[in-house]
């Protein structure tokens, strides 16, 4: 029988610099991605923006707090999901987020994104319940220390192409405009267009 070793009085648990990433993949068994697999894979990131700068602000009645975002964004993944049952929907479906931390690319060149301006103050504490409002569709919600949305996508898609499976990028980033290859579109769900 194994036995748990107790941590000596005088150590105390260091404090963690940053709370755990509050995306997840749905518990099961995963379903690997093949030939004939099609796979979405949504600039979370992206999405959120959208939805923030698109309604005017809501906030949460109790307390306050700003939830026009959150409503904005789980909009905007509901029509998806319902559009995509509407077509040959996907077999494989991701939304990815930039992790909100300084990347790889900040190593290379220590201006990168230097001018761009924060994340608006009533934005920011919208971030975790949007993470958990995705858990909440049962829905992959991915995002990696050290990387964009932008990499994970690119990625993600790299090897759901090599699998012999398609994907669709749902975008409006013209960054990702340049994955664009036979086997992999991008939809903008805004203007209701695939590329």
């Amino acid at each position: 029988m194994a036995t748990q070793s107790a941590k000596p009085q005088s150590e105390k648990p260091k404090k963690a610099s940053k709370p755990p990433a509050a995306c997840s993949v749905p518990p099961g068994e995963p379903v690997p991605v093949i030939k004939g697999s099609h796979v979405y894979l949504i600039d979370g990131s992206g999405y959120i923006f959208r939805a923030f700068h698109a309604l005017p602000p809501l906030t949460r009645p109790s307390d306050g707090l700003p939830v026009g975002a959150v409503h904005g964004f789980c909009a905007m993944l509901w029509k998806l999901l319902q559009d995509s049952r509407r077509s040959s929907g996907p077999t494989h479906l991701a939304v990815i987020f930039d992790y909100s931390e300084k990347t790889f690319r900040n190593e290379i060149y220590q201006d990168y994104k230097a001018h761009r301006p924060p994340a608006p103050e009533e934005l920011v504490p919208q971030f975790p319940l949007i993470r958990q409002a995705v858990k909440a569709f049962n829905i992959a919600c991915l995002e990696q220390s050290g990387y964009e949305a932008d990499d994970l996508i690119a990625t993600y898609a790299k090897r759901v192409l090599a699998a012999g499976g398609d994907v669709t990028v749902v975008s409006s980033d013209k960054d990702l405009m340049q994955l664009v290859q036979p086997g992999l579109v991008m939809l903008d769900t805004m203007k209701n267009r695939s590329i």
